[in-house]
């Protein structure tokens, strides 16, 4: 059984690199903020699956056989990337919140499942993460308390940003507020992707 001191360095490793700001992260506190948490739930759930989906392919060395294929790294990269670029163009598109009644479709649970799935940020962080302490002798034993644990921390880390970014909300009622806030969310998810192409 995994000591309470090693789970606790892998939480110290996890929460800076999984929770800083990416493209998933990014994109939800732009979701809570341009449509409010209810309206984000189900992409909330979507980046949650695809990015637990991407732990598990580190876990079981799935992701080191399917990035060995060649050209599939690029095509991840760039389908991510575009994905990213039109949520920030819907983002940066969506009516202030009180006329959203009947406005704007939020992002997707499928939309959060391909984003969590070929987000760069998250194949490298948790690959660094993965590898920062053994907490067990047995391989399997190791594998099983990272993936539950770290499962955790994507639930934590996630939903916070959705919460922080529809705590903005009363700001996005006013028309000019809301839509300045929105502008700003869509450029930080232009410039994740960015960064990530450039990591």
């Amino acid at each position: 059984m995994p000591s309470f001191e090693l789970i606790s360095v892998l939480l110290l490793a996890a929460l800076p690199l999984m929770g800083s700001p990416g493209p998933a992260t990014m994109s939800l506190a732009a979701s809570g903020a341009a449509f409010g948490t209810r309206r984000s739930v189900p992409y909330l759930l979507g980046v949650c699956a695809g990015t637990t989906g991407v732990l598990v392919m580190v876990a079981s060395g799935l992701t080191g056989l399917i990035l060995a294929v060649p050209g599939i790294s690029p095509f991840i990269l760039t389908a991510g990337c575009l994905y990213i670029l039109y949520l920030a163009y819907r983002i940066a598109i969506a009516p202030p919140l009180r006329e959203q009644e009947r406005q704007g479709e939020a992002p997707t649970l499928y939309g959060g499942l391909f984003l969590g799935l070929a987000n760069p940020k998250a194949y490298a962080a948790i690959g660094a993460v993965f590898s920062s302490v053994v907490l067990a002798e047995q391989a399997w034993l190791d594998g099983a308390a990272k993936v539950v644990t770290l499962t955790g921390v994507i639930l934590v880390v996630n939903s916070t940003w959705l919460i922080l970014g529809a705590a903005l909300s009363r700001a996005l009622r006013a028309p000019r507020s809301g839509r300045i806030i929105n502008l700003a969310f869509a450029a930080l998810l232009v410039l994740s992707v960015a960064l990530a192409a450039l990591a």
